[in-house]
């Protein structure tokens, strides 16, 4: 949802941030490969239980990743390959956080669950969306897109530090990931010719 609302609405704050890295002549790809390292950095800090601080580096790696679009746009050199680059960043990124969230969390099986499952989920959601764009249906919405995911799981990894929020983030996760994966396949049954 926030997707597809939310670009629109936190657009006149990157806008700005687009443009002073235009005049720096940073690339779009550049940022991409930059948010990428920073959120495997942060994945490495929730790794070591350091919650809070991994949950904060990841944050500013996975925020990164919403400004190389405006780039890419604003320079006049949006392309198939970049956008291919930032999915793939997208995915290694969700990959990262919810890997080392289930290392940290090992021996809770409960919890090495849910962090497995919530990944599926995850890479399930875009998959729906590419699988139903390749046969030129719609295949966005939904409840939870990569900026929810991001902003959930990243919360509550967070507050992890201080309360048992971990757990219940991720449950809320899981079922809301699960719901928005079959409200894509829905919508693209719908779709589809018989």
């Amino acid at each position: 949802m926030l997707d597809l609302k939310g670009r629109a609405r936190i657009a006149p704050f990157l806008d700005p941030v687009a443009v002073g890295l235009a005049k720096l002549r940073i690339t779009p790809t550049s940022i991409t490969v930059l948010g990428l390292a920073i959120t495997i950095y942060g994945s490495v800090l929730l790794a070591t239980e350091l919650y809070a601080w991994g949950a904060v580096v990841a944050g500013v790696g996975a925020l990164l990743d919403a400004l190389d679009g405006p780039l890419a746009r604003l320079k006049g050199i949006a392309s198939n390959r970049g956008a291919f680059i930032d999915t793939m960043s997208d995915r290694l990124g969700e990959v990262a956080i919810f890997t080392s969230l289930a290392f940290a969390r090992r021996d809770e099986g409960l919890t090495l669950i849910l962090c497995v499952l919530g990944l599926s989920f995850s890479l399930l959601t875009p998959y729906v969306r590419a699988k139903a764009e390749s046969w030129g249906a719609e295949g966005r919405g939904g409840w939870m897109g990569r900026a929810e995911r991001m902003l959930l799981v990243l919360v509550g990894a967070g507050l992890a530090q201080w309360f048992s929020s971990l757990i219940w983030t991720l449950w809320l996760l899981v079922i809301l990931s699960s719901l928005t994966v079959a409200q894509r396949v829905r919508r693209t049954w719908q779709q589809l010719e018989t």
